[in-house]
């Protein structure tokens, strides 16, 4: 197996090396890389004894999913983000597991003589094992450090950070600046650098050393600058505004069921903001699937016509915008707190959304949460069957908010207009 996969490596590189002397600026870029990671120690040349290698097993996913630390992350109004430095490269690659991290690679970069073989001593980006091994440590940091940081902070490292991306929400600002420090700290115990900070707070970002702020951030005047938009998670946040908004980028696509799938896969919206927008091209993507059109044959008329008319109101996203948080600044605790899930089905598609709704004194408000929308099977299914289902998807949903969101909740109520079940 070894001796194929060398086999493989070795016809790759030929490729890279023919590749990378078209461009010379590629080449020398390529070179630098490597030559940096072989420099500080994150590879190492494999022992001519240990050439052989030897067998493994298969390991597990200790990472948080990206939709609950997004859940959390709208909790509170003052938002805090940072990112763990070269977070793989801090974790060490287990003695016995080196060779499942072989590559090749040419002394100096000088493609006209043989590659030797080198293994990571550390854990490369793009490998799939490596955010596993990097978030188990991560997690063993804070497990060895509970009595040493208050129970929140080691909760926070646990519950609120995906993969190295860590996106907390306080009541106050002064618990927004004790908590970046101790964060800073906890992690550093464990050999990670915990920088890259944003926040929605000026207070919060005067606080936080210049250099371990984003790079956007550096030079930005606190008095006079509006706050910059960053990338959470894949979704973008208007700081200045703290509201989520989407950019819809309406680039030409053929019109064909690749072209139309390409293009419903780059809607990235994890929380079903636009659920109601995005079904529609799910649905004339199922359509081409039931009439079994290639995937690079053109639309037939019909659904062109339908494709185009969506496609057409797509830029109007643009001027949607849902707050971050979920809870107004005037609403202090304690407050009552229910969620409120509303479901239906159609021939067509079924889906759920969810609600917060929060009451303080006289005051009320309710917030989204989240939406989920999904196409009917192919195969066909009654109506009450769809109802029933929306309403399994509604209390799933349920589950995982109550278990994510830190609220003592009244109680979950759930809506359906249908009276077959």
């Amino acid at each position: 197996m070894l001796h194929n996969q060398y086999m493989h490596d070795f016809n790759e590189k030929n490729n890279d090396e023919q590749g990378m002397s078209i461009e010379d600026g590629l080449q020398q870029e390529y070179t630098d890389f490597i030559e940096d990671v072989i420099s500080k120690g994150y590879a190492e040349r494999v022992p001519e004894c240990q050439l052989e290698g030897v067998k493994g097993r298969f390991g597990s996913y200790p990472h948080q999913q990206l939709i609950w630390v997004l859940t959390r992350f709208r909790q509170e109004q003052v938002a805090v983000m940072g990112d763990i430095r070269q977070m793989f490269y801090q974790v060490k690659v287990a003695s016995e597991d080196k060779d499942f991290l072989r590559f090749l690679w040419w002394p100096q970069g000088d493609t006209s003589q043989d590659p030797i073989e080198y293994r990571m001593t550390v854990h490369l980006f793009g490998a799939v094992s490596s955010p596993s091994c990097a978030c188990f440590a991560l997690r063993k940091t804070a497990e060895d450090n509970q009595g040493r940081f208050a129970k929140e902070v080691v909760e926070t490292l646990l519950h609120n950070f995906y993969v190295d991306d860590c996106l907390k929400s306080t009541a106050t600002e002064e618990e927004a600046i004790t908590m970046i420090k101790d964060l800073m700290n906890i992690c550093s115990k464990g050999g990670f650098q915990l920088t890259k900070w944003v926040s929605n707070s000026r207070v919060v970002i005067r606080a936080v050393d210049e250099i371990h702020r984003a790079k956007d951030w550096f030079e930005l005047d606190l008095d006079r600058d509006d706050l910059p938009l960053e990338r959470v998670l894949g979704l973008h946040w208007c700081v200045e505004k703290d509201v989520f908004q989407f950019k819809m980028i309406q680039r030409e696509r053929p019109l064909t069921r690749r072209g139309l799938l390409s293009y419903l896969s780059s809607m990235y919206d994890p929380l079903g903001f636009i659920a109601p927008i995005s079904l529609p091209g799910k649905i004339l993507l199922q359509e081409l699937c039931r009439r079994k059109c290639g995937w690079d044959s053109e639309l037939p008329p019909d659904i062109q016509q339908r494709w185009t008319k969506w496609f057409r109101d797509l830029p109007k996203l643009s001027e949607f915008k849902v707050g971050r948080c979920i809870k107004p600044c005037q609403f202090k605790s304690p407050v009552k707190a229910q969620m409120h899930h509303f479901s239906d089905a159609s021939e067509n598609g079924y889906g759920a959304v969810s609600y917060l709704r929060l009451e303080s004194g006289m005051d009320v408000h309710v917030a989204f949460l989240q939406g989920k929308a999904r196409v009917t099977p192919l195969k066909q299914v009654t109506i009450p069957r769809l109802e029933l289902t929306a309403a399994v998807l509604a209390v799933r949903m349920d589950n995982m908010l109550r278990a994510e969101l830190q609220l003592s909740l009244e109680s979950s109520i759930f809506w359906t207009d249908s009276t077959s079940f």
